[in-house]
């Protein structure tokens, strides 16, 4: 199959359109309105094809808070919309195919109980119109439950996508039997066959009540099982111990363990391809993380699969119903993919060659007999495509535009660089010019370090970066040391023990921008979401003089705060030993060092922030008022920590931009 035989997309765009509902056509406006194009959400952030390949379900944003599923007929050319969460709380996360004429969704959202925000996730069927819906999770009873059922459970195997069977992993909550013999008593995670026609399951596995986790073959066996210690208190501890099975074997071998702290250590268990009986899995191997094959007949004999020698790996890459494992990620620079299956590196390579303007390509499912492909497209440039790529007809259609509204307008190409911390040591970031600009000098600037801080920001679209790039402004994202990705080394004692490096890095960052020209110094700001934005307003504790305003999103501004809001959860023992202890905590929490500010700071919290509680912007909030500083909180009710709300992140950065502004008299 030659690239030249893949048709080019100019005569297919006409399908795509044809497909999808119809969205009204936008009046022009007389100023185009940066902030709500950018705002703008995804129209598909999961998808899946039928295992014929006849059917594509998509689920995306659906307006405001609110998501939507929608079914695509691509033999008939109709779409049709057969499902939608209000995000009041619940939405929909994503739907996959257990028969050609039915749908299982999950539906995830936060809850309040109290002063404890929780997230719950739900499981149903429905056919493919939306009709005939059922629940699949444990049914509530009518006697008392000893806790909360938080989750249905998950998917473990979509079995052949034929006959409506799945493996599900689900949550079993036992019951106060008050002297009655039909109380339920099984506590934890089992496995059924549930027919998700009429919901009825046949277990696999009882449940136990410190599984946490399975892994299927693909066809159908659980070969892999995950338990967590749990403290005399409930608390989790932080170590997964992961076991086997045999072929044809119910019994239970050790395969490993892994633990949480830190970096992590020890075996990740990822998938299992039964033609070799074997797993994959990451371990460490020079202080980063490598992919191995472990044999899975009693030998546990291991194989190096796949390492890089600069960057861990961040997983593998898998295709068709049963997960089949074709190649592993990693990234330098950009993402890069190391195929194990020729004929998926041919066809990747013809990808590219036929989008060449696109060339983050990504396989996001298949149809069983893998002849019919559904492809993820995307760049700096582009937010992004999906594809269906018939491998038999050498045919390419585009099925799904992620940010229609951007198109035409022209983006900033994204420079993968390097800068000079301190100490010498070269810091990997991205640098992003505005449009048109490719000899930056003396302009408004932004330096802008990621969330986490075990993350690390990659090559590609980023709204947030590409906003203000379009609004006159150089960012800056750096990887400092305290991110994952690039190995025990660089992730020193994580983000927040080690703050004094992370945080000296971003600054490093800041008054490299000044050295090189690209930035003036009187208008150089930071701005930062989640640990980003703890570090944007952390920045200023360590050098108040270097940046002008700060915008910190959703931040963790107290570190003791941080660590007691935990207590409510059961990770708060993770949680707790990532935070440590020690005089980091006052020295570096910046609600605790408000005194040292100079510049402004303008902040935006969601009030249904799991990840970081509201109070710690309001904390940063009122200290600062406490210490005279200039400052002001911007509340979203009911948004949670990525505030997935179109109008509201359309007002986060029309507020950002004119603070910006103001504050470094543009």
């Amino acid at each position: 199959m030659k690239p030249s035989a893949i048709l080019s997309l100019a005569g297919l765009l006409a399908f795509s359109t044809s497909v999808l509902p119809k969205e009204p056509a936008p009046a022009a406006p007389a100023i185009v309105d940066d902030a709500a194009l950018f705002g703008t959400l995804e129209k598909a952030y999961s998808a899946s094809l039928s295992a014929d390949g006849k059917k594509l379900v998509f689920v995306g944003y659906g307006g405001g808070a609110s998501t939507i599923a929608v079914v695509v007929d691509l033999v008939a050319a109709t779409a049709t919309q057969v499902a939608r969460g209000d995000g009041k709380p619940t939405n929909l996360t994503d739907c996959d195919w257990s028969a050609a004429d039915r749908l299982v969704c999950t539906l995830y959202g936060l809850v309040r109980r109290d002063t404890t925000i929780l997230p719950m996730r739900k499981t149903l069927s429905m056919n493919a119109d939306g009709s005939k819906l059922i629940m699949l999770g444990e049914r509530n009873s009518r006697f008392d439950q000893v806790g909360i059922r938080q989750s249905d459970g998950t998917i473990v195997d979509w079995m052949n996508g034929i006959d409506g069977m799945v493996l599900m992993a689900r949550t079993n909550v036992p019951e106060k039997s008050t002297g009655k013999i039909t109380a339920r008593i099984q506590q934890g995670l089992s496995v059924e066959r549930i027919d998700t026609r009429t919901g009825k399951p046949t277990n696999v596995e009882r449940a136990a009540g410190d599984t946490t986790d399975y892994i299927s073959d693909g066809l159908g066996n659980i070969r892999i099982m995950t338990t967590t210690e749990v403290s005399i208190s409930g608390t989790l501890r932080g170590v997964d111990k992961h076991f086997y099975r045999m072929v044809n074997d119910k019994n239970w071998r050790e395969l490993g363990t892994y633990v949480s702290a830190g970096n992590g250590s020890g075996m990740l268990p990822l998938a299992v391809d039964p033609i070799i009986n074997a797993a994959y899995v990451l371990q460490p191997l020079d202080g980063r993380w490598a992919l191995y094959r472990i044999a899975l007949d009693g030998s546990l004999k291991s194989d190096l699969v796949f390492a890089s020698k600069q960057v861990d790996v961040g997983g593998v890459i898998t295709v068709g119903r049963g997960g089949r494992v074709i190649g592993a990620t990693y990234t330098t620079d950009v993402s890069r993919i190391e195929y194990f299956d020729p004929a998926y590196q041919t066809i990747h390579q013809m990808l590219a060659k036929a989008l060449p303007k696109t060339p983050l390509i990504d396989f996001a499912s298949a149809s069983a007999d893998e002849q019919i492909l559904l492809v993820r497209a995307s760049s700096d440039l582009d937010p992004g495509h999906w594809y269906i790529f018939d491998r038999t007809k050498k045919t390419l259609v585009e099925a799904i535009t992620q940010r229609a509204g951007l198109k035409g307008k022209k983006l900033s190409p994204v420079t993968a660089i390097t800068f000079p911390a301190g100490d010498g040591t070269q810091i990997p970031a991205y640098l992003t010019l505005p449009p048109g600009v490719t000899d930056a000098k003396g302009l408004p600037a932004i330096v802008m370090p990621h969330g986490g801080p075990a993350s690390r920001d990659e090559w590609g679209f980023d709204w947030l970066a590409q906003f203000f790039a379009q609004r006159g402004f150089v960012v800056l994202q750096p990887n400092f040391r305290g991110s994952a990705g690039y190995g025990d080394q660089w992730f020193v004692q994580n983000g927040y023990q080690s703050w004094r490096i992370a945080i000296g890095d971003v600054c490093d960052g800041g008054r490299w921008l000044i050295k090189q020209g690209i930035a003036d110094p009187s208008k150089l700001a930071i701005v930062g979401w989640s640990y980003g934005g703890y570090a944007a307003l952390q920045a200023n504790v360590l050098d108040a003089d270097l940046f002008k305003a700060v915008v910190a999103v959703a931040p963790v501004t107290d570190l003791a705060l941080f660590k007691n809001e935990a207590m409510q959860y059961t990770n708060w023992e993770i949680k707790a030993a990532m935070i440590g202890s020690g005089p980091h905590i006052k020295e570096g929490s910046p609600a605790q060092n408000a005194q040292l500010f100079k510049a402004p700071v303008l902040m935006f919290h969601g009030t249904m922030d799991l990840n970081v509680d509201i109070d710690q912007s309001r904390r940063m909030d009122k200290e600062l008022r406490n210490a005279g500083k200039s400052t002001e909180l911007i509340v979203y009710p009911d948004l949670e920590h990525s505030l997935r709300d179109e109008t509201a992140r359309a007002d986060l950065l029309r507020r950002s931009e004119a603070f910006l502004r103001k504050q470094l008299r543009l």
